[in-house]
């Protein structure tokens, strides 16, 4: 003879077989197994269903239900809210970039590594035309252990080789040099500038990251020091 179940033995068995649904669905859905706030107000509403008359839940187990389940979907919606911010936020920062364009970036460094036998290939933006002018190779000291002459050019980011021949004509020894140059326009006025500012010519957005190109490379955007 068949047995059907009711009154407390029934809301078991059917928040049993509830329960094993949402296992199911979970394990296809939801590879961690977690219940959420859909599924505890599932369960809640079968055993309501089909709980016994004469001893009917307890209002305040209801109540304190209802307010847990109220607080598990306002802290959902809290961090969904924030997550969205967060990547507009980021977003924002990183399209906030393009207004540099056109403005001078300084990396914080004119220095090269130089290895000896091996020229060292560089870049150097001269923000005024050149009628002449010359490029001093610095030690770590501050001397001015060589020089190359900068021939006449419009305004712009020019590469030069340094081939590591010293002033007395000896070879350098491999290490960190600085470069700087001094030059004059067609009006005779003077300038200076060094390695390491350059115009920001564009900005690309790549794997979430932010690059300026600064004469023919891009350089993160972290790595700038100031733009003015």
């Amino acid at each position: 003879m068949a047995i059907t179940p009711t009154g407390t033995n029934a809301a078991l068995a059917s928040s049993t077989t509830a329960s094993s649904g949402v296992k199911g669905s979970a394990s296809d859905g939801n590879p961690k197994g977690s219940l959420g706030k859909d599924d505890f107000l599932k369960l809640l509403l079968v055993e309501l269903q089909y709980q016994d008359p004469t001893e009917p839940m307890d209002s305040e187990k209801i109540l304190s239900q209802t307010s847990q389940l109220a607080t598990l979907e306002s802290a959902q919606n809290t961090n969904d809210a924030l997550t969205k911010l967060a990547a507009s936020l980021g977003a924002s920062q990183q399209f906030s970039t393009i207004a540099a364009i056109g403005k001078t970036a300084d990396i914080g460094s004119n220095a090269i590594a130089y290895d000896k036998g091996v020229s060292s290939t560089f870049e150097m933006y001269f923000p005024e035309e050149v009628a002449h002018g010359t490029i001093e190779v610095l030690d770590v000291d501050g001397n001015v252990v060589s020089s190359i002459d900068v021939p006449a050019n419009p305004s712009g980011v020019y590469k030069f080789d340094w081939d590591g021949v010293l002033s007395n004509g000896s070879t350098a020894d491999s290490g960190v040099y600085y470069l700087t140059a001094s030059y004059n326009n067609s009006d005779g006025k003077a300038f200076t500038t060094r390695m390491g500012t350059y115009p920001i010519e564009s900005v690309r957005f790549e794997e979430g990251k932010t690059l300026v190109k600064l004469g023919s490379s891009y350089v993160p955007f972290d790595n700038i020091k100031e733009i003015y």
